[in-house]
């Protein structure tokens, strides 16, 4: 038994794309295993905070010195960070804003991205002076993006920031291991990413 963790982060509803299709992978992972659990988070409708101050002196200071204020300002993101630790499979839903991520992940990514947490830095065995500590994961990221060709080798790749982005952070904490779905606008598009996601699903 495994355990998926499922995020979408359109501010869409059921127009979204990457909703309706993070919807139906995780649908149809379940009827494949049927007694894998999931914990759901909306981002694109309950956004997480984006870092101050506070939280800041807070993450970089030893837990036992922290303030009572301290411990308040990293309490959503200690929470955050055990939820993800908790998955064994990330399934998220990315539209691509402006050739990235929206502001909704790039928030949410800056709060579980944690040293101590899921990423330590100057040990003796680290790779350029960082650990990271989230290993063994697996993940799949629905990106919606319009018409556009903005895969590899297609016409606009040199402007998909998107992608690198998520591959860099999260294989900066240790997720290697990932897939990308790609959904268009169009019936074809839509059409091939559900056939995509049912093959690595049976897979």
């Amino acid at each position: 038994m495994v355990h998926l963790l499922h995020i979408d982060t359109s501010p869409r509803g059921e127009r979204s794309h990457s909703r309706c299709m993070t919807r139906e992978f995780v649908a149809q992972w379940q009827q494949v295993h049927p007694s894998d659990t999931v914990t759901y988070r909306d981002l694109g409708h309950q956004p997480v905070p984006y870092v101050d101050e506070l939280w800041i002196a807070a993450a970089f200071t030893p837990p036992e010195q922290r303030t009572p204020e301290m411990w308040e300002a990293i309490r959503l993101s200690d929470q955050l960070v055990d939820e993800f630790l908790a998955a064994d499979i990330y399934v998220i839903g990315v539209p691509m804003y402006n050739f990235s991520v929206p502001g909704v992940f790039k928030s949410y990514i800056d709060q579980i991205v944690r040293v101590g947490r899921t990423v330590i830095y100057g040990t003796d065995d680290s790779t350029h002076g960082f650990k990271p500590l989230v290993l063994g994961k697996k993940m799949f990221v629905i990106e919606s993006r319009g018409a556009a060709e903005y895969h590899p080798g297609g016409q606009y790749e040199a402007m998909n920031h998107h992608d690198p982005y998520l591959v860099t952070v999260f294989g900066f904490i240790g997720i290697t291991d990932i897939t990308f779905i790609y959904v268009g606008n169009d019936v074809e598009s839509i059409s091939k990413a559900r056939t995509h996601a049912i093959d690595l699903i049976a897979a």
